[in-house]
């Protein structure tokens, strides 16, 4: 079964990807019945989650009902409990939407939620996160997980997102990262799917993101909130929730004033 989901996730489009979860989620809902595991953003319970994985395939990480991973139902949690996402009026950029979050934001009446994607056929928009056709200033959220990974210029990227936040906003900037890099690692001349699997732990990466990643947000002008919010959670609720053992989860601020 672990070689069945690499493959598939190694060799079909995410675009086709996209279409046939539709699908998949009506018949693997059903499985794995029980009450170990919860789901925060559906709802749902099981006995375990489904395995998941590009490179090394996770046990019990992916909601049968949602396709929510780890790192979803993590952002989730720190949008209800620590910002006021689901009651404030905001304007919010969702980039590469996953599927667990855009269907359930774009039922919010307090939001103004747009999406962008350079190939999803869920975004509103079709675009490169290194161009963003969007006016200064006009995001109160950014969201934008495990994009900038793959893009050609990663501070290009960090740059325009921060560029159409309002001052105060804030970002939801996760990637995929190592524990064990102190500095993220990138060599240009890594450009086959083979060696950007042995070195980036996907095909399709560009770097592998180190301890400095933060720091790499602070340069291009980011502030950095002291509190990591997974380190708020207790043991119950992260073995309970599935949720990743380690991350820097932030809401990446806009400063005020330049």
């Amino acid at each position: 079964m672990k070689k069945l989901i690499r493959f598939a996730l190694n060799n079909i489009p995410r675009k086709h990807l996209i279409r046939f979860s539709y699908l998949f989620r009506k018949i693997s809902q059903y499985t794995h019945r029980g009450n170990n595991v919860e789901c925060p953003i559906c709802g749902s319970t099981y006995s375990k989650f489904l395995s998941y994985g590009y490179h090394a395939v996770r046990n019990s990480v992916l909601c049968p009902k949602c396709l929510s991973l780890e790192r979803h139902r993590m952002v989730w949690l720190y949008l209800k409990n620590r910002t006021s996402f689901f009651t404030d009026p905001l304007k919010v950029l969702h980039v590469a939407p996953e599927q667990c979050f855009e269907e359930r934001f774009k039922k919010l009446d307090n939001l103004d939620y747009i999406t962008a994607d350079i190939e999803s056929p869920l975004a509103d928009y079709k675009c490169d996160v290194q161009h963003l056709p969007f006016h200064n200033d006009i995001f109160d959220v950014v969201i934008c997980n495990h994009v900038l990974e793959h893009v050609d210029d990663d501070a290009k990227a960090m740059s325009e997102i921060l560029r159409v936040m309002k001052p105060g906003a804030f970002a939801i900037l996760l990637v995929p990262l190592s524990f064990k890099l102190e500095k993220t690692f990138e060599d240009p001349s890594i450009t086959s799917a083979k060696d950007r699997t042995k070195y980036y732990k996907q095909y399709d990466h560009k770097r592998l993101y180190g301890l400095d990643y933060p720091e790499m947000l602070r340069m291009a002008g980011f502030e950095i909130p002291e509190s990591n919010y997974l380190e708020e959670l207790s043991i119950e609720e992260r073995t309970r929730y599935c949720l990743p053992p380690k991350e820097f989860m932030y809401g990446y601020k806009k400063p005020l004033t330049k």
